[in-house]
């Protein structure tokens, strides 16, 4: 095939007939910007219609909130949103941009097999747009899950041979090919599926980081059967090993490590022999020859420590050290102590392969909280506990193909072994079958899962599993407001946002006073020491001003104020600028969003900055503005 030179082919599209301008200028674009990758025909999808016209907003069903006697503001609120996931990413950009640590996702293989609906109908092996509605259904989500990772942040993607290849092209061009880590296979079942040629059973985790020069991959705990002799020091130390002698045929010999050793009454050298003891010291030593691999002085302080063992062999006597799980000798100035030291070792690439990390291990699991099997093809928590080790700055987790909610079980494992504080958020779309049913895996299944797992479950088969109530869950629900900037959308989007502000700001607990003001024109939210302000009429901003004077707290309370415009009434607050954040309400809400949204034609209006609520809007209690 001749290669064509792009100059000459774009002098031929500004020459072509029956085409606009801007067709001309998108095809040169094309020429222009693309050299290497996928090229696919982008597919349009109802919710990214529905955006062009409607913004989302988030609504909390307070019935199914999970919220333990722990303190609410040391506990994580881990959410679960209901509802199509590009619509629930749209408004986590707004509470979690640049937040999220670690993404792992679980989409739609695309095997043909009713796994993949796109605008409502099952994708077959027969759509000769397949693959093209698939790609421009991911890249969609994977530029938004882009913005929502931290500088820190990674995203592991799981997938199999039917779209592999176009996803790794696919985020080398999101994320760029010089942040991907790694492809990891992983096992799906023990024995493959029946096929007359290669029996498969594996898939593969995809691993890319936001930004890989930020990115910190650490090993996992090295536990190996090695580690099987016990002593007096077993519970602080852990067990130990006795794999190494002391003395080595070293790589470079030294004199200062080539001494003898009394212990237990036996003088040993290096090497076991007297004799060539003395051929070394007087100098007729090999450049790399035998010596201790511990000076005196190190010895010494591993002798007292418990660090030495003598064995006795048919060729006589040997030293060994210890080595323990959990501490080593460490210098410490011109002395050694025992440090605790978690030992690790590096994730290989075929970690995944073992039975642990299977499909069939998932359903052992979810057997355990259901009967029947809700779900075809979970994942096993082995897996997330597996990737959030060795991503030690993992605090907010996201995933916005929840299913069976397998990622948050899996945090709250984790957070219970270690002790940490880890969030997790889960976005599970409304999935129908062939007949249209909303089959409802949101609350039956993901939601029901992690509520068991929280306040504890009977097994089916009568065992009592204690709940991990160091936990709070709370569910929301994808909802929609007109998205034309108009005086009464904007206060309706005003009301129902104050759920996304509880998410942003991780306080809850609704408070029916501020100082000695009720809470009436405005909502106060505060849990321990943290806390903000939502004013909903400007005519409250005056006494709020006052009753702020008055307090003493640390650091600044982010304030969000309702106006139509972008001005969030900064000069009336400078008596007490130095205690608020100041944020215009709910343009703070629309900027965040719009930024991945679709564009609106002719549909934003200018409107004055200070439109106040009409009088039915005012008089209307919290409880009326939480029900609509």
């Amino acid at each position: 095939m001749a290669k064509i030179e792009k100059n000459k082919l774009i002098e031929k599209v500004k020459e072509l007939e029956g085409l606009s301008n801007d067709e001309k200028a998108a095809l040169i674009g094309y020429i222009k910007t693309k050299t290497y990758g996928l090229v696919w025909e982008d597919s349009t999808e109802k919710a990214w219609e529905q955006l062009k016209d409607y913004i989302p907003v988030l609504t909390e069903d307070k019935t199914k909130a999970i919220v333990n006697d722990t303190d609410e503001h040391k506990t994580p609120n881990h959410i679960l949103i209901e509802g199509d996931n590009l619509l629930a990413l749209t408004n986590l950009c707004f509470t979690h941009e640049g937040k999220v640590d670690v993404i792992y996702i679980d989409p739609p293989y695309n095997t043909g097999n009713k796994d993949f609906i796109y605008n409502d109908k099952f994708v077959d092996k027969d759509d000769e747009y397949k693959h093209s509605k698939w790609l421009s259904f991911m890249k969609k989500r994977l530029k938004i899950a882009k913005t929502l990772l931290s500088e820190k942040g990674v995203i592991f993607i799981s997938i199999d041979d039917n779209e592999q290849a176009n996803l790794k092209l696919l985020c080398d061009e999101v994320f760029g090919e010089k942040n991907r880590i790694s492809l990891l296979p992983r096992i799906t079942k023990s024995s493959g599926k029946t096929t007359d040629k290669i029996a498969q059973n594996h898939d593969y985790i995809l691993f890319y980081a936001k930004n890989i020069e930020q990115v910190i991959v650490t090993g996992l705990p090295h536990d190996d059967e090695g580690f099987r002799y016990s002593d007096e020091y077993e519970t602080s130390r852990g067990k130990y090993k006795l794999n190494q002698t002391l003395d080595y045929d070293s790589l470079s010999y030294s004199d200062g490590l080539d001494y003898p050793i009394t212990i237990e009454g036996i003088t040993l050298y290096p090497g076991g022999s007297y004799e060539k003891y003395l051929e070394r010291k007087a100098g007729n030593h090999r450049r790399a020859d035998w010596a201790w691999r511990w000076s005196p002085n190190l010895y010494d302080f591993g002798l007292k420590n418990g660090f030495i063992v003598l064995k006795k062999s048919k060729n006589g006597y040997r030293i060994y050290t210890k080595t323990y799980q959990y501490v080593s000798i460490v210098e410490d100035g011109d002395q050694y102590k025992v440090e605790y030291k978690e030992r690790t070792k590096p994730i290989q690439s075929i970690d995944l392969i073992d039975n642990t990390y299977s499909n069939d291990n998932a359903k052992k699991e979810l057997g355990k909280l259901f009967n029947p099997i809700p779900f075809d093809y979970p994942k096993p928590t082995s897996i997330m506990n597996t990737l959030l080790r060795i991503v030690p700055h993992s605090s907010t987790i996201l995933d916005f193909f929840a299913g069976s909610g397998t990622t948050m079980h899996a945090t709250m494992q984790l957070n219970a072994e270690d002790g940490g504080h880890r969030q997790c958020i889960l976005v599970q779309g409304i999935e129908k079958d062939e007949d249209k049913n909303d089959l409802q895996i949101a609350r039956k299944i993901t939601y029901e899962r992690n509520k068991r797992v929280i306040e504890g479950h009977t097994t089916p088969k009568g065992k009592y599993v204690e709940g991990l109530k160091d936990n709070n869950l709370r569910f929301f629900k994808v909802g929609f407001v007109p998205r034309e900037k108009d005086t009464t959308n904007i206060e309706r989007f005003a009301r129902q946002s104050v759920n996304l502000l509880c998410i942003k700001e991780g306080v809850y607990k609704e408070q029916t006073m501020f100082g000695d003001l009720e809470t009436d024109g405005f909502r106060y939210f505060k849990d321990g020491d943290k806390q903000f302000l939502v004013i909903l009429e400007p005519d409250m901003i005056e006494p709020i001003i006052e009753e702020l004077a008055k307090m003493d707290y640390e650091g600044k309370m982010p304030v969000y104020v309702f106006t139509t415009g972008h001005y969030p009434y900064t000069e009336d607050f400078w008596q007490v600028s130095e205690k608020v954040d100041l944020y215009p309400y709910p343009s703070c809400i629309y900027g965040a969003c719009e930024k991945v949204m679709p564009k609106m034609e002719d549909k934003l209006l200018d409107l004055p900055d200070n439109v106040e609520l009409s009088e039915e809007e005012a008089n209307m209690t919290f409880e009326d503005l939480n029900k609509e």
